[in-house]
């Protein structure tokens, strides 16, 4: 009989101590502040502005849950809204380097909304040289960025704060005959940011693991509590549930839940559908941990067994899979698992008639005339952090090829977290054959890039059909 993975004593006294605050994390954050200035320094100083995510109206006086800014999240740990960070490059003595501004103690609000740490108890908890009440940034601002070289920030991310920074740098032209200058030159931050965030740290990885662990928990869940007649909202709320019981905030991204032909929709919400014997169905559903994504895709029975035709194409893809697995390692580009997975894909479309063999003899001209995109459409995977599609470039930058050329694919490093999901979309249509109509399959897992390979860190959750098939029988026969 299968088991349920439990989540360890370890495991849950790790997440306890970032959930409870900065303390022992205090120095993570500091130090990521501190590769920032000296990035800085390197490029000859400047002043460095992140501003918080903002809070969101959901309709009349509802807000959506509030969730930080990423950027400003791996810089500071702090998770209040009307917050931002300066890292001023260019400071010296006693000049602050490290400097917050954040919403001010208020009784009445906190009483409303809940605990706020103020100025004075954030800049001690969370490791700044100095902290300021938000509502005083258009005072501040202008002294901090005068007689500065540069400014970084992210430059066009957003039209209010573009002019926001633009009237602090109005304040400071407006003192030049007093010999006060503004910056001469502006940069876009995230780059930097982006480079910092591709590479995880042993923090970052162990939060990661617990949020896979989690999600796979869900997932065996949804499988275990999946019947012919079930709603696919119903099997969203069994995820749902999953997460916070084991202690996520939430879902990171929409679950996708998707029952019969609405598995070839590839960001298909949880609906209204109703899960038929003999239906497949695609759950791709994680939850998101102290700040960071999992992201993990299955696709199963709901009779609790695969017919011939589904269980031929799951093994195609679960063939594809294992292919990009074994293509994942350091030191080779990102596409070489998308390379490996379409190939095992497009031998699989030839085999089973899918694509016509007498048009496409060669699994080359299939790949060539990219025949099988009709199928998959998709990559084969994406960064995975902060963000479920997370930062950072696909591509090199700074290569030196001509200005005409595609620039070459990024090599990965270990460390570098992304999921490896391959996929089938079938639609019925006269020129395939009937019996894959409609069948919608991807199977996704997330693995952190090691020297020599990687590791899956979602397998919790089976993949293999006879396991899935397995773990759905024993869940009906305790249920009987």
């Amino acid at each position: 009989m299968t088991t349920t993975p439990s989540l360890s004593s370890s495991d849950s006294a790790g997440a306890s101590a970032v959930r409870s605050g900065p303390d022992g994390t205090a120095d993570l954050y500091r130090a990521r502040r501190a590769r920032v200035l000296a990035a800085l320094r390197a490029q000859g100083g400047g002043v460095a502005i992140v501003l918080t995510a903002p809070e969101a109206l959901r309709n009349r006086d509802a807000d959506y849950p509030y969730r930080h800014d990423s950027y400003f999240y791996y810089l500071t740990g702090f998770t209040e809204p009307q917050a931002l960070l300066v890292l001023d490059a260019n400071a010296s003595g006693d000049e602050p380097a490290s400097i917050l501004f954040c919403r001010t103690k208020n009784a009445e609000r906190e009483t409303w909304e809940g605990f706020r740490y103020g100025p004075e108890a954030a800049r001690e908890a969370f490791g700044f040289d100095a902290a300021f009440p938000f509502d005083e940034i258009d005072a501040h601002l202008p002294r901090l960025i005068a007689n500065r070289p540069a400014l970084h920030y992210a430059l066009g991310a957003s039209s209010a704060f573009d002019a926001q920074v633009r009237g602090w740098l109005d304040a400071v032209r407006a003192q030049g005959r007093s010999g006060v200058t503004a910056p001469h030159a502006a940069f876009d931050l995230l780059p930097l940011l982006d480079d910092m965030r591709l590479v995880k740290d042993d923090h970052e990885l162990s939060v990661m693991r617990r949020a896979s662990r989690i999600s796979a928990l869900a997932h065996r869940r949804a499988m275990a509590a999946c019947r012919p007649g079930v709603h696919e909202y119903e099997l969203e709320a069994e995820l749902l549930y999953a997460f916070r019981k084991h202690g996520a905030q939430g879902p990171a991204y929409n679950s996708i839940v998707a029952a019969g032909a609405n598995a070839c929709v590839l960001h298909y919400p949880a609906g209204n559908a109703v899960a038929r014997a003999g239906d497949l169905v695609l759950i791709d559903a994680a939850c998101e941990l102290d700040g960071y994504a999992s992201d993990i895709t299955r696709t199963f029975p709901a009779s609790g067994r695969f017919s011939g035709p589904q269980r031929e194409l799951y093994d195609i893809v679960l063939a594809a899979q294992y292919a990009a697995v074994e293509a994942t390692r350091a030191g080779v580009d990102f596409n070489a698992p998308h390379d490996a997975a379409v190939r095992v894909l497009a031998q699989g479309l030839l085999d089973t008639g899918i694509v016509d063999r007498s048009t496409f003899s060669s699994v080359e001209d299939v790949v060539a005339e990219r025949a099988y995109a009709r199928f998959y459409m998709h990559r084969t995977g994406h960064w995975l952090g902060m963000d479920v599609h997370d930062c950072g470039d696909y591509r090199e930058r700074g290569t030196h090829v001509p200005a005409s050329a595609t620039p070459p694919w990024r090599t990965l490093r270990a460390s570098m977290t992304l999921t490896v999901e391959p996929g089938l979309y079938v639609r019925a249509a006269p020129d395939v054959p009937e019996q894959y109509w409609d069948i919608g399959i991807r199977i996704e897992d997330n693995a952190i890039v090691t020297e020599t390979g990687c590791e899956l860190i979602t397998r919790d959750v089976p993949v293999e059909a006879d396991e899935i098939e397995a773990l759905m029988r024993d869940a009906q026969a305790v249920a009987v």
